[in-house]
């Protein structure tokens, strides 16, 4: 299991690195959502993965609910940011009339 996420890890933050280079503005905007999905399943994984165990009980093995409470907010953060990013890529492009990062056709 944890091969597994951290294989996933890996390849969101290897393609979210690559889209960002690109020199066009959606690849870009894709890139940035993909690293936040990385960090999400990161900060998801370092609370510690147990199936079947309850969120909070005393005495018993249980998982920390605090890193999916961040995530939780991280989604609806990181789901803005993109809607964001996205009103300005159309923005721009409809300013610059091209969809190129630094401007230049």
């Amino acid at each position: 299991m944890e091969l597994l996420l951290a294989t996933a890890i890996g390849l969101f933050t290897a393609a979210g690195l690559y889209l960002i280079l690109r020199a066009r503005t959606f690849p870009v905007v894709l890139g940035l959502t993909f690293l936040s999905y990385a960090v999400n399943l990161f900060v998801f994984v370092a609370g510690g993965v147990r199936v079947g165990a309850p969120p909070i009980v005393t005495g018993a093995p249980m998982t920390d609910p605090l890193p999916q409470a961040l995530v939780l907010t991280a989604i609806v953060i990181g789901f803005g940011m993109t809607a964001f990013l996205i009103v300005l890529a159309v923005r721009l492009r409809r300013e610059t009339g091209t969809d190129h990062v630094d401007g230049a056709p």
